[in-house]
Parts: C-alpha cells; structure tokens; sequence
C-alpha cells in the first residue's frame, strides 16, 4: 500500500539554542556567530536537516550493538528504513521520513510578554591556558520560550510497519529531549521538548484503527 501520515507537534526551546548562519561579509563589530534565519520574515528557523541529522544519530547509537557508529549505509534496520542510505543501484534506499524547515511560530506571544526579539546575545570567552589571554566571541542564540511547528511527513510502504515505525520515530524524540539540538550542547546550549503530538493520514486510506495507534504512540509517555 501507499500513503502519507502527517506528524506535527511543537518544539519548545527550553535553553538558548544555536544553530548557525552564515556570517560571510559581517561588520566589524557584528555578532561572530548567528543563528540561521528564514530569508523572508527574517524569523530564527530550525533546518529540517538538522533536526534529521540529530534523530539518526541518536538512532542509530540506541539500536547499534556496538558503541562506535559505523557508515550510515550500515546503520540498523530500523534506521535505514526511515532514514534511507546513499547506496548506489539496487541497494539504495528512499527516505521514509520528510523533514520540513520549521519557522519561529510564537513571536507574536513573545512580543506581548514585552520581548521584542527572538534571540539573544551570549558572550563567551576561550582562555589560552599558557597566557591567560582571553579570546570574546558572540554568539546569538535562539530565547528560551520560544516555539516551532514540527512538520514531519512519513511515507507508507508496508502496512505492518507502521506501528513499529511510529515507536521509533517517538524514541527518536523522547532522546532528543535528553540530548541537544544545535551547536555548543555541552554547554547547556539546545535543550528542547516536544508536545502536542499527533499523526494523521493526509494520502491514501490508512486504516483508523492504525492511525489511532499511532497517536497513542505520539501521546505516551
């Protein structure tokens, strides 16, 4: 069979997060290193990229036997299947899973609270232990509070691995939550958690029985 299952949900930032931009031809005096934006309303965005990127990751560490990571094109079952490899010919595989760009969605809540920007500015020193000289940078940093839409398409192939699918789609998420999204992580940067989730079939005839457990995997803890 064929369709597609929609996944949304919210992304809160529950500590600064920095997923960077592109800093090339800055100002003398500009921030060192920005956040990523979306070019037309300007708004901080989360990458469907680096979103993906993280899962996988954290995936392919949860369902390996072996502590070391080897090539994606060897990552578990699991996570080939929902993430695809970059074989050539008859062993490739196609990505289950559409990840889309996700845009700052509560900046008009923001503004009421009396915060006119989105970001912030943390400054950061690296000290060079021979001379204790102190080397500042910027770096801008996505606020706490603030919100994106989660948008994550997932492609049906077989039925019987829906569920199954589903479940570690949610593990994905539940280690995120334990883990970091962006730069600087170890740092207390890029803490966030996910609410509100939900599947719904948006292609195709999907059985409601199936979509129903879906969100009952989406909705548990």
């Amino acid at each position: 069979m064929y369709g597609k299952i929609k996944i949304s949900g919210t992304i809160t930032v529950e500590t600064g997060m920095h997923i960077g931009g592109s800093s090339q031809f800055a100002a003398i005096g500009a921030v060192d290193s920005p956040v990523i934006r979306d070019r037309q309303s300007d708004l901080p965005m989360i990458p469907g990229s680096s979103l993906k990127g993280k899962m996988r990751t954290l995936l392919a560490k949860q369902y390996s036997k072996t502590a070391i990571l080897k090539q994606h094109d060897e990552d578990p079952e699991i996570v080939l299947r929902l993430f695809g490899n970059s074989k050539k010919g008859d062993g490739k595989r196609a990505s289950r899973l559409i990840f889309s760009d996700m845009i700052l969605s509560n900046m008009d809540e923001l503004r009421e609270m009396e915060i006119h920007s989105a970001t912030e500015i943390k400054f950061e020193n690296t000290i060079n232990r021979a001379t204790a000289i102190a080397n500042p940078r910027q770096i801008e940093r996505v606020i706490r509070g603030s919100k994106f839409q989660l948008d994550l398409i997932y492609d049906v192939m077989k039925e019987e691995e829906i569920t199954e699918d589903m479940a570690a789609i949610k593990q994905g998420f539940e280690l995120l939550q334990y883990d970091y999204l962006g730069g600087n992580g170890t740092r207390g940067y890029g803490k966030i958690k996910f609410s509100d989730l939900s599947a719904k079939c948006v292609v195709g005839n999907v059985s409601a029985d199936i979509i129903n457990q879906c969100n009952e995997i989406m909705k548990g803890e």
